[in-house]
């Protein structure tokens, strides 16, 4: 086993890295047509406080990216009359700016949801009409995000993702609060050494997950672009070996804003959902048949009971994250 000390020696402390040139800036407003609660849409892309690709400071979220077009940092402040001042740094700063919308959420369309349909979800939608589905268009930065949750807690989850990004990620431009890092590339993913996903906390079948997945990351890409529909893109993402129908609807409400993805499999939310709309636990078929009356918005559902603040009282304690790293 190789100890501490060289597996430290063996990355660079990204902090030091010179901040590459951020070359012009570009600005531009967005108006949304409607309510947005900027932060409630956006944030959810945000993978833990301490992420090094997106971060909240002083009322601006910031973004880092890599875009088809290379790396870019992108700046969103919402104002006083609900318009978002959003800018962009680096080689893939127009790609970012056109990409502004999307991210707060222009593309989802409500049509045909009947909020009325059950007293919780009626609220939640009256107490925040702001909240949207936003969509990042990077599927495979969010399929790798959600292989790195699967079936561990979030604390651990996030610290993965933020040691892999930093470690293994590029700086971003621009005047970020603190050094940001935007994902590796798709290759970038497949070379990262055995030893430093231990490192970063993450066990072999995550690992080998993303890995196997990058071999094949542009044509699954390609292929879950071109699907017409939800079926159709879980059929493109669980074709590949470790990919489930969980880590497949995780990915589509990241990366494409899907309005009627579901988690099944998820430790939690089959209980949250019930608890919401019964007041009793349910597992995952019983959270489909409750869902069942809103196909189309099934994650609109869901994520106005995520907004609603009704939870089911804690049972027992919290799960304790095992550190396997010293191994």
């Amino acid at each position: 086993m190789i100890p501490s000390a060289a597996l430290v020696s063996r990355h660079p402390v990204r902090e030091r890295a010179p901040r590459p040139d951020a070359g012009p800036r570009l600005e531009t407003v967005y108006r949304p047509r409607g309510p947005l609660d900027l932060y409630a849409t956006v944030a959810v892309f945000q993978r833990g406080p301490g992420d090094a690709a997106q971060a909240w400071s002083a009322g601006v979220i910031w973004r880092a990216t890599r875009t088809p077009q290379g790396v870019a940092t992108v700046a969103l402040r919402q104002t006083a009359d609900g318009s978002v001042r959003a800018a962009a740094w680096g080689p893939g700063r127009e790609w970012a700016i056109a990409q502004v919308p999307a991210l707060c959420g222009a593309q989802d369309d409500d049509t045909g949801f009947e909020a009325s349909l059950h007293p919780l979800i009626a609220d939640a939608r009256r107490r925040h009409p702001g909240l949207r589905l936003g969509r990042s268009d990077l599927i495979f930065d969010a399929l790798v995000q959600s292989i790195t949750e699967q079936k561990i807690t979030a604390i651990q989850a996030f610290a993965a993702w933020r040691r892999l990004v930093t470690w293994f990620g590029e700086r971003a431009p621009g005047p970020t609060p603190k050094p940001m890092y935007a994902p590796p590339s798709i290759d970038g993913w497949r070379r990262i050494p055995s030893w430093a996903w231990h490192r970063a906390g993450l066990e072999p079948p995550q690992s080998r997950t993303i890995v196997e997945a990058a071999r094949r990351g542009s044509s699954i890409v390609r292929a879950v672009d071109a699907a017409p529909d939800g079926p159709s893109r879980d059929a493109a993402l669980t074709s590949l070996p470790g990919i489930g129908a969980w880590t497949s609807a995780e990915t589509r409400v990241r990366a494409l804003g899907d309005p009627d993805a579901v988690s099944v499999g998820d430790f939690h939310l089959a209980h949250q959902v019930g608890y919401a709309l019964t007041g009793s636990r349910v597992e995952d078929d019983g959270m489909l048949e409750l869902l069942a009356p809103w196909v189309g918005h099934r994650q609109r559902v869901i994520r106005l009971i995520l907004s609603s603040g009704v939870s089911e009282p804690r049972r027992a304690p919290r799960l304790h994250p095992e550190d396997h790293r010293a191994r």
